[in-house]
C-alpha cells in the first residue's frame, strides 16, 4: 500500500485527483493538506465537495514546516495541486525525505530556469530540483516517469497538443521552420476554483487570450522539439479541451505514413482513442481519455490534427495518477478503466 498525501485539496484540481485516489486499490490516503491560511482547514474534504460524501470524509490540514517535519517520513507519495511557486518551493524537501513528488502545477514543466520570470512570475531557486524533475506526459515518457523522484505533470492545453504533434514531430515529417499552430479551446473550470470576473460562468463568452505570451506555449514548444504558435480561447462550458494542430508537412510524406505513425504510436495505449471523426468534447468530459482525428491534404502538405480531453482529468488528475502507476509499476491506466478492473486485479 502507497501512503499519499495531497497538497492543495480544496481546489477543482484537487478534488478530482482524490476522488480518483479514493477507487484505487493500492493508495491509502494519509493526509489531504490545504495552505496555512485558508478557511478550509478543519473542515472534511466531502464538506466542500458533497458527491464524495460518505466515501472520503477526511479532513482538510493546514500546511507547514511544522507539519512537513511530524509527517513527511511517513508518506510515500505526495502530490502537489498547489500554486507554482509553492511546489518550486517544496518539492526538493519532500524529494530529500524519500517521498516521491508528483507536480500537477507548473513548477517544473519548463527545463531553462531563465523562463520561469518571463512565463510564470517567480525566479525559480532550486535549479538542483529542475534537473531532476522528468515531463509526466504518460504515453511519451514512461522510461523517465519510472527513473526520476520528481515528475512535473503537464498542463491540460500542452496534454491534449502535444498527444496531437508528437506522432509528427518524432518522426521529423513537419516542413523544418514552417509555421505550426495551434488553437486550444477550454472550459471554465480551468481556470481554477477562485472566484473572478473574467472567468464567471454569466461573463465569458468564446475568445481569445493571452496570445503569443501563454505560458504553455514554451512548454509545447520545448516537448515537440520544435517552436509552436499557440492561441488559447476560453469558452463558456464548465470542463473539456480540444486543441487543434495545424503543420505543414514535407513533400514527400504520404497518408500512409501518417495512419502508421500514430497506429504506432497509440496502439497499445489503453486511454488514448484513435477515431474516423472529428473529437467533440462530451464525449471525454468526465473521462481520462484522449480522441484524436487528423486530417492530410496531400496537395497542399497540409496536416490538421484535433485532440479532445477533458482539462481536470487527462490534463491534470488522471495522469498524474497514470505517472503514479507508472512509477510503481503497474499499468498507466489501473484504476481508470473501471470495466476492465475485476476484483482487485486487470484482466
Amino acid at each position: 500500500m502507497n501512503n499519499v498525501a495531497v497538497i492543495g485539496a480544496s481546489g477543482y484540481v484537487g478534488a478530482e485527483l482524490i476522488g480518483l485516489l479514493c477507487k484505487h486499490n493500492k493508495v491509502a490516503i494519509k493526509h489531504l493538506l490545504v495552505s496555512e491560511n485558508s478557511c478550509s482547514e478543519g473542515k472534511l474534504f466531502s464538506d466542500l465537495h458533497g458527491r464524495w460524501q460518505g466515501v472520503c470524509d477526511v479532513p482538510l490540514q493546514s500546511f507547514s514546516s511544522q507539519w512537513f517535519d511530524e509527517y513527511a517520513s511517513t508518506i510515500d507519495s505526495v502530490f502537489f495541486a498547489t500554486p507554482h511557486e509553492f511546489s518550486a518551493d517544496w518539492a526538493q524537501a519532500f524529494v530529500n525525505a524519500g517521498v516521491k513528488v508528483f507536480d500537477l502545477s507548473g513548477g517544473f514543466r519548463l527545463n531553462d530556469a531563465q523562463d520561469y520570470p518571463k512565463y510564470y512570475g517567480f525566479e525559480h531557486s532550486h535549479i538542483d530540483a529542475l534537473e531532476v524533475a522528468k515531463y509526466g506526459l504518460a504515453e511519451w515518457h514512461e522510461s523517465s516517469i519510472k527513473e526520476t523522484a520528481l515528475v512535473a505533470v503537464p498542463g491540460c492545453y500542452p496534454t491534449a497538443s502535444l498527444l496531437a504533434l508528437k506522432p509528427i514531430t518524432e518522426n521529423l515529417f513537419y516542413l523544418e521552420n514552417s509555421l505550426i499552430v495551434v488553437n486550444g479551446i477550454s472550459g471554465v473550470s480551468g481556470a481554477g476554483r477562485s472566484a473572478s470576473l473574467a472567468t464567471n460562468f454569466n461573463e465569458v463568452s468564446l475568445g481569445a487570450y493571452n496570445i503569443l505570451k501563454h505560458r504553455h506555449q514554451p512548454e509545447i514548444s520545448q516537448e515537440a522539439g520544435t517552436e509552436v504558435i499557440f492561441n488559447p480561447h476560453l469558452a463558456p462550458y464548465k470542463r473539456g479541451l480540444l486543441s487543434t494542430v495545424t503543420l505543414q508537412l514535407k513533400e514527400d510524406i504520404t497518408t500512409e505514413q501518417i495512419e502508421q505513425a500514430f497506429i504506432n504510436a497509440y496502439q497499445d495505449k489503453a486511454l488514448i482513442r484513435l477515431l474516423n471523426t472529428w473529437p467533440k468534447i462530451d464525449n471525454v468530459a468526465h473521462t481520462p481519455f484522449a480522441d484524436i482525428h487528423w486530417q492530410y491534404d496531400e496537395q497542399k502538405h497540409v496536416l490538421v490534427v484535433s485532440c479532445a480531453i477533458d482539462n481536470l482529468l487527462k490534463g491534470a488528475a488522471s495522469q498524474a495518477l497514470q505517472c503514479f502507476n507508472i512509477s510503481n509499476d503497474l499499468p498507466s491506466q489501473y484504476s481508470l478503466l473501471a470495466p476492465n478492473y475485476i476484483g482487485g486485479s486487470y484482466e
